[in-house]
């Protein structure tokens, strides 16, 4: 399995809302747990080889290696980014979606500035639909799922700069 599998692996486990997903072949183990575990950490990709080759000398970094250090390195850079700003997480379990009908404009853009009891989105569960309304004022700084995603119960949604 190559780097660009494992990056697609880890791009539809997102999508797909799943909290941990396992992998295992005869040759590779991979387990990719993603931030709906209640925590706002990023997705993680840990390969651990079943049989491990002799070698003589010493280790040498693979490119799956360097590619997963830096990207856990630039996680952590914009995890300390992020730690300034408030995280609207979901209340509920259900499909999230940024409008209250395919025929209406979006409730909040990156940029906006909210207040609180402002709409930020709806969540159907169970053919209901839930306005989720906003709990602080400030400024959506980044929108962290995708039109018509699942979400997972204290799955983060947004990123607020408080005011």
């Amino acid at each position: 399995m190559d780097i660009k599998e494992i990056q697609s692996l880890i791009k539809f486990v997102a999508k797909s809302g799943a909290s941990e997903v396992k992998l295992e072949t005869d040759d590779i183990k991979i387990t990719i747990r993603t931030g709906s575990l209640g925590n706002t950490e990023p997705t993680y990709v840990h390969t651990m080889p079943m049989a491990q080759p002799a070698m003589s000398a010493a280790p040498v970094q693979t490119e799956q290696q360097k590619a997963a250090s830096d990207s856990i390195s630039e996680a952590e850079k914009q995890k300390s980014e992020d730690d300034k700003y408030i995280t609207i997480k979901s209340p509920i379990i259900g499909t999230f979606y940024r409008k209250s009908s395919p025929d209406k404009p979006v409730f909040v853009e990156v940029g906006d500035t909210i207040g609180i009891g402002d709409v930020l989105c709806v969540i159907e569960a169970m053919k209901l639909f839930n306005d989720i309304e906003s709990e602080v004022s400030g400024t959506i700084v980044k929108i962290l799922v995708d039109d018509s995603s699942p979400v997972e119960f204290d799955q983060p949604l947004f990123l607020v700069d408080p005011v």
